[in-house]
């Protein structure tokens, strides 16, 4: 098993869950986070409207899937699909090993 995390930006949540589901995955957990990288923060506009300040983070979203050996490949290429515009800060996918999950209300363990 393995775990892919997606970092992107808020406003290709919905094309990325969509995408991942499309492909049979059903567990899916999302965050919004804050964060820093390539892409180009907002500028913002003070108080009173009078002067702009880059914005200190990004708005992003956090989705997070466990699934089989042989998913992984297809969900990546389905997120980069949605999600990619060839610019910085399109985000980043993350993949790591699961050794072994724990179903707590069966307490059932899964490798």
């Amino acid at each position: 098993m393995k775990r892919i995390e997606t970092i992107i930006p808020n406003n290709k949540l919905n094309l990325v869950v969509s995408a991942i589901e499309d492909i049979g995955v059903g567990g899916i957990t999302i965050t919004d986070s804050k964060g820093r990288g390539k892409g180009v923060r907002p500028s913002l506009r003070s108080l009173r409207g009078t002067s702009k300040q880059q914005a200190e983070y990004n708005s992003l979203a956090s989705v997070m899937t466990i699934v089989e050996d042989d998913k992984v490949d297809r969900i990546i290429d389905a997120i980069v699909g949605v999600a990619s515009t060839g610019s910085s800060g399109d985000g980043m996918i993350f993949v790591s090993r699961i050794d072994y999950t724990v179903d707590i209300q069966t307490k059932q363990k899964k490798s």
